[in-house]
């Protein structure tokens, strides 16, 4: 498989090394330097482009590769007010598009268990239910979008949450995200629901990169030969 690497900070080389180690090849690499290079001459050299980006460029850079017919995989955080019209202009162009918050299998194995314990929770009001994560001071977005995530699926399992607020709150509305940036920490999401009896909490806390880019490069395997839009979801086989 020859890659087109879109952004080729820490993440970026991550994912060259796994990439590399099982077998397939970056034959471009996209970083603020180069820009230009994103067009459609460069990437008809490869077979799937991956974009890890910042979030006001993730938006242009995966117009770019669908246009110019490259399956996408994208892992950039903070851009998704733009995800419905990304979606329209896939399936507009008959093209590729894989999306994740966080490409970690086991990141994506909390999110299921996640799913599993709001609904199991949803009955049972007297628990209140709050999110934490803690990422590096480097990161540009609060919260994080793993964050968002595991917050979206809380409100679509416990009618009592409408939103998340990414502040402490006493509305209880509103589902409280508190986000912390400290040095160093490659990534620990917490949810938490709590009453007056116990706590039951659920963890995951990534211990470096490697989790990250092996899920993108196992996105990219798998979006080979298809076309439509797809999530981890799909990759790893989960049924709701």
């Amino acid at each position: 498989m020859k890659i087109a690497l879109v952004g080729y900070g820490k993440m970026g080389k991550a994912i060259e090394e796994i990439a590399v180690s099982k077998g397939h090849s970056v034959v471009l690499k996209i970083d603020v330097d180069n820009a230009s290079d994103l067009n459609a001459k460069q990437l008809s050299k490869a077979d799937v482009a991956i974009e890890f980006t910042g979030p006001h460029s993730a938006f242009e850079n995966i117009t770019s590769c669908l246009k110019a017919g490259i399956p996408t995989v994208s892992g950039s955080t903070g851009w998704l007010d733009k995800y419905d019209q990304t979606i329209k202009l896939c399936r507009e162009l008959n093209g590729t598009f894989l999306y994740a918050s966080n490409f970690s299998v086991g990141v994506n194995i909390f999110f299921e268990v996640n799913k599993r314990l709001a609904r199991l929770m949803s009955p049972h009001p007297e628990y209140s239910v709050t999110l934490g994560e803690i990422h590096h001071t480097q990161k540009k977005d609060a919260p994080s979008g793993t964050a968002i995530t595991l917050a979206e699926q809380v409100i679509a399992n416990i009618p009592s949450k409408k939103i998340w607020v990414n502040h402490i709150s006493d509305n209880t509305d509103e589902l409280e995200i508190i986000s912390e940036r400290i040095d160093p920490a490659a990534g620990t999401h917490t949810v938490k629901y709590s009453s007056p009896i116990d706590d039951i909490e659920i963890i995951h806390t990534a211990h470096n990169r490697r989790g990250f880019a092996s899920g993108a490069v196992l996105a990219a395997e798998y979006v080979q030969g298809k076309k439509g839009v797809y999530a981890m979801s799909d990759v790893l086989g989960f049924k709701e």
